[in-house]
């Protein structure tokens, strides 16, 4: 198996992406998202991966994590393996789900952290899914400007970084003002923004 081009090291937040063999469906129905959360919540446990952000789309997904042990790669296989698993079972398929393994960026300021977040929350507006963010609900947005309360995301990186934008204290009394704040950051986007992270997307 080649090596990887990013060295996975704990104490450092990643990107990682992978999507369908062929750019097929990774996800057929509703249930398969809930399915694909309840896996995650599994493998990534709170002593070896934090999930910073997320968002699924049909045919591929985006997670924007903290890695606290030295163990992601083994962790994604046994994740990845397991959901391919179940779906060939479900739905009679044989052979690859995925598209290989999955691919990963090292995210090593700040400032990358809140742009990447917006970035993969619009996953699903670029794609013309939907209009807005808000009305897919496979992706961690809901919970980062109050509209639901889960327990996967940690934002809380995110509006510190943004709270050093707008000058604002950190604290969990301020998560309606960050969640205001948030929605209003992700609104502003531009095709131009994109510059500041061109480097951490997954080209092919």
């Amino acid at each position: 198996m080649p090596r990887r081009d990013v060295e996975l090291c704990s104490g450092n937040y990643y990107h990682l992406y992978n999507r369908g063999v062929n750019k097929q469906c990774i996800f057929f129905a509703p249930e398969n998202y809930a399915f694909f959360l309840r896996r995650l919540r599994k493998y990534f446990t709170p002593d070896t991966v934090e999930i910073i952000a997320y968002c699924l789309l049909p045919n591929h997904y985006h997670l924007l994590i903290y890695l606290k042990g030295d163990d992601l790669a083994d962790i994604m296989q046994s994740f990845s393996m397991s959901y391919a698993k179940a779906i060939n079972e479900r739905y009679g398929r044989t052979g690859h789900l995925f598209q290989g393994r999955f691919k990963g960026k090292l995210v090593d300021r700040d400032k990358y952290l809140l742009h990447l977040s917006r970035y993969i929350h619009l996953n699903p507006v670029m794609a013309e899914l939907v209009q807005k963010p808000e009305t897919w609900e496979y992706s961690s947005y809901l919970e980062y400007v109050g509209l639901r309360h889960g327990t996967l995301p940690h934002p809380e990186v995110v509006f510190s970084v943004l709270g050093t934008q707008l000058k604002t204290p950190g604290d969990s009394e301020s998560a309606g003002v960050f969640g205001r704040a948030y929605q209003e950051f992700v609104e502003s986007y531009c095709e131009h923004d994109l510059r500041v992270i061109r480097h951490l997307l997954l080209e092919d």
